[in-house]
């Protein structure tokens, strides 16, 4: 077997869950956390990145789920701009899930863009720095000055004034539950 295979398959059995919980708080989708997961591991791999560690490899697929997340949210954005306006179910005011769901940290988190999004989990999950996130996701460091503070503004609105520390690393507790319709 050869040494990129067993690190594929020691990323795989031992940092896939975590990986997991990663894209998760990107997408606020378990579904989509999976895919997310399993396209960045095969694109890493396939692309020859990451042949020599665990920790080498974690790096790239993290990295992969980033851009991808932020792509997909791009991605049906257009589609929804270019849907016909048509009432439904899931769109009628009064929808009680959408109510309920803004009462919490998952839907503070879906209520920021995919760069802010983005820019936060590598920021408070993460703790890199604005250099490195800047350098992870190909934006100028005040780019993500301002997608940071932007975000910070959208959290305190839903979470209150203790929603965002500078001072220290937030460690956010993950549990994966399935997305809501």
């Amino acid at each position: 077997m050869s040494a990129w295979t067993q690190v594929m398959e020691s990323v795989v059995r031992e940092r896939r869950p975590s990986l997991v919980g990663y894209a998760y708080l990107m997408t606020g989708s378990r579904a989509e956390a999976e895919d997310l997961v399993q396209d960045a591991i095969v694109r890493t791999f396939a692309r020859g990145r990451a042949k020599t560690s665990v920790v080498q490899a974690e790096a790239y697929i993290k990295r992969a789920i980033a851009n991808e997340a932020i792509n997909r949210a791009r991605h049906r954005m257009v589609i929804e701009q270019h849907k016909p306006l048509v009432a439904t179910p899931h769109y009628a005011p009064g929808h009680e899930s959408v109510v309920s769901a803004q009462t919490d940290l998952e839907a503070a988190l879906e209520a920021l863009s995919p760069r802010e999004r983005a820019v936060t989990v590598l920021k408070y999950v993460d703790d890199l720095t604005i250099a490195s996130i800047a350098a992870v996701l190909k934006l100028g460091d005040g780019t993500v000055k301002r997608y940071l503070a932007n975000a910070a503004v959208k959290l305190r609105e839903q979470l209150g004034d203790d929603a965002v520390n500078h001072t220290e690393r937030v460690t956010v507790p993950v549990t994966l539950k399935e997305s809501r319709p």
